[in-house]
C-alpha cells in the first residue's frame, strides 16, 4: 500500500514536518555564509594565535550545530538520544562511528566542545567555507593516505580527539557495512584510544539513497550509542606487520558494529512497540 493511501495518515503533520526539513536545511546553509563572512573571520582576528583560534572556532561550530538541532527538534522534524555520553570527554581519543545519516557528523561534533574532524576537498575550494575549516584546522582529505594518517595520528598524540567514520561514507540501507582501513591505521599509527559510537536512526531517513524531501512518515530518531573505549595496541604485538594489524582491527570494527546496529535497533523497536497511542517520543 503506498503512504498516499494508508487510511487516518496525517498529512498535516507530514506537511510540517517536510516544511521543517526544508526550513532546516535553508538556514544551515544560509548561516553557515553569514558566520563565515561575520563570527568566524571576528574569531580568528581577536585570537592571539593558531591554537588558540582553532579551538575556539571549534567551540563555535559546536554551538552554531547545536542551534541547528535545537531547530530541526523543537520544529518536531527529529528527535535524538545519547547513551554513554561520559566516554567521549577524554583528550586525544580517537572517535570512530557507523554513517547511516546526512547529520551524523553533525550529532557529533554538537556533544563536543573540540574535536577534529576529516572534510572533503570539495570544501576547501568553497569560498565561504575554506577559511573556517582551514581556521578550525581540520584535516583535508586531500593527498595521499600516508600524508593523512601521518597528520591524524599526530593530532592525536597532541592530546586533540579526532571523529573517523570508516565507511569513508554514508552507509547504503540494506547493505552490509563495508569500512576502509583509514580509520584502524590512524588508530595503530597513534597508538590512540577507539571509542565507538553506534547510530541509529528510525525510521530512517537523510540516508544515502534518499533526498532530503524523502522523509519518512514519522520523524527520525536517532539514537547514539557509545561504547565502552579500546585501545588501539591490543591488535598490536611483536611480529605482527602494520598492515595485518589494521586488517584486524578494520575486521574487528565491522563485527562490532554490525553486532551493534542490530541490537540498537532492536531496542528502539522493542520501545516503539511499547508505546501506547497517546505517549510521544521525548
Amino acid at each position: 500500500m503506498m503512504l498516499r493511501d494508508t487510511p487516518g495518515y496525517n498529512w498535516l503533520d507530514y506537511g510540517w514536518r517536510l516544511f521543517g526539513t526544508g526550513l532546516s536545511f535553508a538556514c544551515f546553509g544560509l548561516g553557515g555564509v553569514l558566520l563565515s563572512l561575520t563570527l568566524f573571520p571576528l574569531i580568528r582576528l581577536v585570537s592571539r594565535d593558531r591554537d588558540t583560534t582553532r579551538r575556539r572556532i571549534q567551540r563555535a561550530m559546536q554551538y552554531t550545530f547545536r542551534v541547528f538541532l535545537w531547530q530541526m527538534t523543537t520544529l518536531g522534524v527529529i528527535s535524538y538520544e545519547v547513551s554513554g555520553r561520559e566516554r567521549m570527554a577524554g583528550r586525544g581519543q580517537l572517535i570512530v562511528a557507523n554513517h547511516p545519516s546526512l547529520i551524523d557528523v553533525v550529532l557529533l561534533i554538537a556533544l563536543l566542545p573540540e574535536v577534529d574532524c576529516i572534510v572533503k576537498q570539495a570544501l576547501w575550494r568553497n569560498p565561504f567555507l575554506r577559511w573556517p575549516v582551514a581556521w578550525a584546522d581540520y584535516i583535508p582529505n586531500s593527498g595521499s593516505a600516508e600524508e593523512l594518517v601521518a597528520s591524524a595520528a599526530a593530532n592525536l598524540r597532541s592530546g586533540r580527539s579526532l571523529i573517523v567514520f570508516p565507511e569513508g561514507t554514508r552507509s547504503v540501507p540494506g547493505q552490509p557495512l563495508n569500512m576502509q582501513r583509514g580509520a584502524a591505521r590512524i588508530a595503530l599509527a597513534a597508538a590512540a584510544q577507539l571509542v565507538p559510537v553506534t547510530i541509529v536512526c528510525q525510521p530512517l531517513m537523510l540516508a544515502k539513497t534518499q533526498p532530503w524531501y524523502h522523509i519518512p512518515p514519522s520523524r527520525g530518531h536517532w539514537r547514539l550509542v557509545v561504547g565502552e573505549p579500546l585501545p588501539a595496541a591490543q591488535f598490536t604485538g611483536a611480529g605482527i606487520p602494520e598492515a595485518l594489524a589494521a586488517r584486524h582491527l578494520t575486521q574487528f570494527l565491522v563485527e562490532y558494529f554490525s553486532r551493534s546496529v542490530t541490537a540498537v535497533t532492536q531496542q528502539g523497536a522493542n520501545a516503539a512497540a511499547s508505546l501506547t497511542p497517546n505517549c510521544t517520543m521525548p
